[in-house]
């Protein structure tokens, strides 16, 4: 895809640090009161019949017919913001959430409408999609059936969390990649919105660190494990420097329009041995200063979203230009990336950040994105990366 001998490595470790958590405390400190979950005992009377006997005796295996199962047991604090159910499947997962208030659920998805009309507002839409790493324009704007099971995971998930959710199978069919990035996305939610004990059971073991949950319950080993202080494993990525022909790959998953400009300069983003995504920047001729980029396209795969790395590779991307002794601006719609770089003190608003933009029109396609604008006064952030030592700087001395 690349050829290596020739490339740029520029990205270093994504670390966002890890969430705490104490043991038998609440979110405010304070020593919180216990419950119990699970302990019920389970009974059945099967009737036999030739087939069933026959499969018994091939096996050697004496039943009558009585079943009995005991649901594992164990205490739990009474607030709590994310614990973990975990264990091998027929375990009693599914039975302990109903002892905690039961599985939760939503009403389906009507055919003929996107995914995102099923929230109250737009704003509600993409606060909860972000929560799960859905954050593809494209994807919201689609019918449920028409997703990926990657994004369908991810759509049913958001319509799931708040206070008090029992998520069950949390990950189970998925794709384990799209498992890591979600869990992570959908934890920093949790978190940052106060929310409280939301459970989740599921019988995979590689999304305990990603979850970050307060408590685990392991159901093959009956153990209750508090979490403590524990963070995030790192994420490494490498910026590779590549042709627009890499774009192809990543094309369809732009909210803006499948098109590129042939004069870009291009990196691919590499992690774990995969492209995972793409930049481009594009020269920014200017009468007031010399060397100076924009940002042109960046993507992230959808299975890899939610995790930050956008942000992070438009971070190295600036790194990359002012340490050459340039200048690099960028301009983006996306709310989450724009958000992103309000609260960075490695970039700085421009002039035009935030205002109406008139050089989107309205009804007709640009010749670079080939989508038509419906909004003729589109808000978009703008700002120049100023690098993390000079912001450092400018904050020491303001």
């Amino acid at each position: 895809m690349v050829d290596k001998q020739s490339t740029l490595r520029e990205m270093a470790l994504f670390a966002e640090g890890g969430v705490e958590s104490s043991e038998d405390t609440c979110s405010d400190g304070k020593q919180s009161a216990q419950f119990k979950a699970g302990g019920q005992v389970l009974q059945s009377k099967i009737k036999l019949n030739a087939i069933s006997e026959e499969i018994a005796n091939a096996f050697d295996y004496e039943f009558t017919g009585d079943h009995q199962f005991v649901v594992p047991e164990f205490i739990v604090p009474a607030l709590f913001s994310i614990g973990l159910i975990v264990g091998p499947s027929g375990s009693g997962k599914t039975s302990i959430l109903k002892t905690m208030g039961g599985v939760s659920s939503h009403n389906g998805w009507q055919e003929g409408i996107p995914i995102c009309s099923h929230f109250k507002t737009a704003d509600n839409a993409r606060s909860l999609f972000g929560a799960t790493g859905l954050n593809s324009v494209p994807a919201m704007l689609r019918e449920y059936k028409h997703l990926s099971n990657g994004e369908q995971f991810r759509a049913d998930l958001a319509r799931l969390i708040r206070s008090g959710a029992r998520i069950d199978e949390f990950t189970s069919v998925v794709d384990r990649q799209v498992a890591k990035s979600c869990s992570w996305a959908v934890q920093r939610h949790i978190r940052n919105n106060g929310l409280n004990n939301v459970v989740f059971s599921s019988c995979h073991y590689d999304i305990i660190d990603w979850l970050c949950p307060d408590w685990v319950f392991d159901t093959s080993t009956g153990v209750l494990t508090n979490r403590g202080l524990l963070r995030r494993p790192d994420i490494e990525v490498e910026l590779y420097e590549a042709g627009v022909n890499e774009w192809k790959m990543f094309s369809s998953h732009h909210y803006l329009g499948h098109n590129i400009n042939k004069s870009s300069r291009c990196w691919v983003a590499v992690w774990d041995g995969k492209a995972i995504g793409f930049t481009s920047i594009l020269a920014f001729p200017n009468g007031n200063f010399k060397n100076a980029w924009r940002g042109h396209r960046t993507v992230v795969l959808p299975d890899y979203q939610g995790l930050g790395i956008g942000v992070r590779i438009s971070d190295a991307i600036g790194e990359i230009i002012i340490n050459a002794g340039g200048r690099y601006f960028s301009k983006t719609s996306n709310y989450r990336m724009g958000g992103y770089r309000e609260n960075s003190s490695s970039w700085r608003p421009t002039t035009k950040n935030r205002l109406a933009r008139k050089d989107y029109n309205s009804g007709r396609a640009t010749k670079e994105s080939g989508h038509k604008h419906r909004h003729a006064s589109r808000v978009c952030f703008c700002h120049e990366y100023i690098g993390i030592n000079k912001a450092q700087i400018i904050a020491a001395t303001a």
